[in-house]
């Protein structure tokens, strides 16, 4: 949102967009209806041309008439159909207090989530699975070395932790060239354990998907590591305890089903 809130300062003067008349939107509560092609088309064109560094992945009906929610990586905006107007904020439902906004974040989340290969991750995975999470990782973190020390006791609860590489520091640091270490390593698993240990991982070098898994990060927002998701889109952030884990993993499942 602040690259967003950057690149609306810098543009004060907004010019009109070709009018489009929007398709009637649901009330308050009901689910949306797919989106007027010539609306989103028209919204593209706009933020194309007034933000060309803000890539537009979807543009969403809401409930409100004649306003659309349209996502820029990890930013959500609500722009109108004619292109002159963008509210960057939340947008909620009164009655039920419903974060929308949230809501839509949570299924960009499920979408970019369920494209991922557990094959470029590194899975400890217990006997029986209770709960998922998906971690943005990085082996310098001090909280990512205290859950991989208790990962043995989340397994045991029936939590299966996929680990995605995020290093910190970024490309071309240390951190970097240590996960690239434990990607290109036979065994992973171990190699992650001896890399949050302190101590020096030895491979050769191999094409990594650690660019590809920061990135991905970035998309989703990560605000530090560890960055923790579930499968149904919640950001739970940082660390918790195993036996707090599995409470607050019961808690959202139990909300997503209703």
């Amino acid at each position: 949102m602040k690259k967003l809130l950057l690149c609306l300062l810098a543009c004060v003067a907004a010019s009109s967009f070709a009018a489009e008349t929007p398709a009637p939107a649901p009330a308050a509560g009901t689910a949306a209806k797919p989106v007027d092609q010539k609306a989103s088309t028209a919204i593209r064109a706009a933020i194309a041309k007034k933000f060309p560094d803000m890539k537009v992945d979807d543009v969403r009906a809401t409930p409100m008439t004649g306003i659309y929610e349209v996502t820029m990586g990890s930013d959500l905006a609500y722009v109108s159909a004619d292109g002159r107007y963008l509210i960057a904020g939340d947008l909620y439902e009164i009655d039920t207090r419903t974060n929308l906004t949230e809501s839509g974040r949570q299924k960009n989340r499920v979408a970019a989530l369920a494209k991922l290969d557990e094959r470029e991750m590194i899975v400890f995975k217990p006997t029986k699975v209770k709960h998922t999470i998906t971690v943005f990782t990085d082996v310098e973190c001090g909280y990512c070395r205290k859950l991989h020390s208790e990962i043995s006791q989340l397994n045991e609860l029936g939590v299966q932790v996929r680990y995605l590489a995020y290093p910190r520091a970024g490309p071309g640091t240390d951190d970097w060239r240590k996960m690239e270490a434990v990607w290109c390593s036979k065994d992973r698993k171990n190699a992650i354990t001896e890399a949050k240990a302190g101590r020096d991982v030895k491979s050769q070098q191999c094409a990594t998907p650690i660019a590809k898994q920061f990135e991905l990060g970035e998309k989703l927002g990560v605000r530090g590591t560890p960055a923790i998701f579930t499968n149904t889109g919640d950001y739970i952030g940082g660390y918790l305890a195993p036996d707090a884990m599995v409470k607050e993993l019961d808690r959202l499942a139990a909300a997503a089903k209703n």
